[in-house]
């Protein structure tokens, strides 16, 4: 373990960006009750106070945004959490629907719902935390790191190559019908399939995020970790990231956890005859969606480097804060995990490390979502503008673009 890196990443500093210090307390709600902007960390501020050129009618409680999701809700077509935080403090959070509904646990703040992709930044942080650090640099190869790759991989494929997408790298997808049993086992099972992978398009060639094995390259870069760690890749996540940002309901839950902690929501996947079955309870079931067809996330035991951590969303919001504050990266690399790196699908859209960033009525908005066999889930950050929000749902067919596109809406003004 490189003797820089306990120092590299333990330095806090705040800074210009704005925002309250990781893990400060949220003004927050229960079930079917939002909270208001606030100076006053202890008593919400009423509507009027707030000044509309800092929270836009259509993000406070009762206003567009808010009876949008109101009414996905009463029709059955959304459940989970909504949340709207405005310099470090809630705005508007809404929890709907049943967590577990078995075990009859509703919906709340402090429930943790399956990120599936979402996840994906987390390693980018953990990577970029090293970087800082010294212990690695974002032009090194595989090969300076790991072994047992072809030797293409090991010498052309550099980090930054994967954190892009554009590594180049495919591979077989991970069989979905196997089911995991231990850590140790889909670790293991992780390490031989990224070494069974091919250079099938020339590194730096455009992103490949969807070609097949398209996660091998994430996989890699958590070995990477690993390997200049000398923990795994999950412990070094809960300490060094979702530790440092104050997240506590956030983790690569196992799937005993999952089945047996009522913080964790289970997911419920659509399924062709309109019923909705829950994943982790029944393995031999899959989503009636084509794109997830044939996938239950309660399969892998444990989630990985390229989807099925969960988290809160309270805690995403942390996360955000997390970023401003210096506590996960200094400045500089904030500012790097969040930069455009490639060009996305419109004028002003493009891809950051591991997420894609956009411009959007004069404003940057950089997010991540994620969709599996009975959950969905979206977090965007507002850096302009000190702006949250969060989407996470444990059904696998709620219209999640719909209700991004009207959280947009409602903080920028803009689709």
């Amino acid at each position: 373990m490189n003797s820089d890196f306990a120092r590299g990443i333990d330095r806090r500093r705040l800074l210009a960006w704005g925002g309250v210090a990781a893990g400060a307390p949220l003004v927050g709600a229960g079930t079917g009750h939002a909270a208001s902007a606030s100076t006053d960390p202890d008593a919400p501020v009423e509507p009027e106070s707030s000044g509309s050129d800092q929270v836009p009618p259509d993000t406070l409680p009762g206003g567009a945004y808010d009876r949008y999701v109101a009414e996905l809700a009463a029709e059955d077509r959304f459940s989970g959490v909504v949340l709207l935080s405005h310099q470090g403090r809630t705005v508007l959070s809404r929890s709907y629907g049943m967590a577990d509904k078995e075990r009859g646990i509703a919906h709340h703040e402090g429930v943790a719902v399956n990120l599936s992709s979402g996840i994906q930044p987390f390693l980018s942080v953990a990577v970029l935390q090293l970087v800082q650090a010294g212990s690695v640099k974002l032009s090194d190869t595989v090969g300076a790191h790991l072994t047992g790759f072809a030797g293409d991989i090991a010498e052309q494929v550099t980090v930054h190559h994967l954190l892009t997408g554009t590594s180049g790298v495919g591979n077989a997808d991970l069989d979905r019908q196997r089911v995991f049993h231990s850590r140790e086992e889909v670790h293991d099972v992780y390490e031989q399939w990224t070494r069974q992978a091919e250079l099938v398009a020339v590194p730096g060639s455009g992103s490949q995020n969807h070609t097949p094995g398209a996660g091998t390259g994430l996989a890699i870069a958590a070995q990477i970790v690993e390997a200049v760690t000398g923990m795994t890749y999950w412990d070094y996540v809960h300490e060094h990231v979702f530790g440092r940002s104050g997240m506590t309901g956030s983790a690569f839950y196992t799937r005993p956890q999952w089945l047996q902690d009522e913080h964790i929501a289970h997911s419920y996947m659509r399924q062709a005859d309109g019923s909705r079955v829950d994943a982790v309870r029944n393995l031999d079931k899959g989503s009636a969606n084509p794109a997830i067809a044939g996938r239950n996330p309660g399969r892998a035991f444990i989630g990985h480097a390229s989807g099925d951590g969960f988290a809160t969303a309270p805690d995403l919001v942390r996360f955000a804060h997390a970023l401003r504050d210096g506590t996960v990266l200094d400045r500089p690399y904030a500012q790097l995990l969040t930069g455009a790196k490639l060009p996305g699908n419109g004028p002003t859209s493009f891809m950051a490390y591991t997420m894609p960033v956009k411009i959007i009525n004069g404003q940057w908005v950089i997010g991540r979502g994620g969709s599996s066999a009975g959950s969905v889930a979206n977090w965007n950050i507002y850096p302009d503008t000190d702006w949250v929000g969060v989407v996470l749902s444990n059904y696998d067919d709620v219209p999640i673009q719909e209700i991004t596109q009207r959280e947009v809406q409602a903080i920028t003004g803009r689709d």
